[in-house]
């Protein structure tokens, strides 16, 4: 379950996606697969290729994106979610879920 998110930050994550860039989008979640989450990032591009590169930077792998047929994304959670905002100078979504 996903919360603590403005529809127009959902609306431009969606936009940049499809658009063929790398977005990020932050919110608070629950899930009790994850109890120690507190938060999930979804990285998305449409161009799936230039996702993976993207991705590689980082040690992610292909096989981990959420295969959504218009959203393709990562969920980047705990450790792995803060290095990565920090390395992308993502300060903003650190900061809004005390992440920093």
């Amino acid at each position: 379950m996903a919360f603590g998110l403005k529809r127009e930050e959902l609306k431009r994550w969606k936009s940049d996606v499809k658009n063929g860039n790398i977005a990020f989008l932050t919110h608070f979640w629950i899930d009790e697969r994850f109890p120690d989450a507190k938060t999930v990032t979804k990285v998305g591009c449409v161009d799936q290729d230039k996702l993976i590169e993207w991705g590689k930077q980082y040690g992610l792998k292909p096989e981990w994106i959420h295969q959504d047929p218009e959203y393709p994304h990562f969920d980047l959670l705990g450790e792995r979610q803060r290095t990565i905002l920090q390395a992308e100078g993502k300060t903003d979504q650190l900061k809004k879920f005390n992440l920093d």
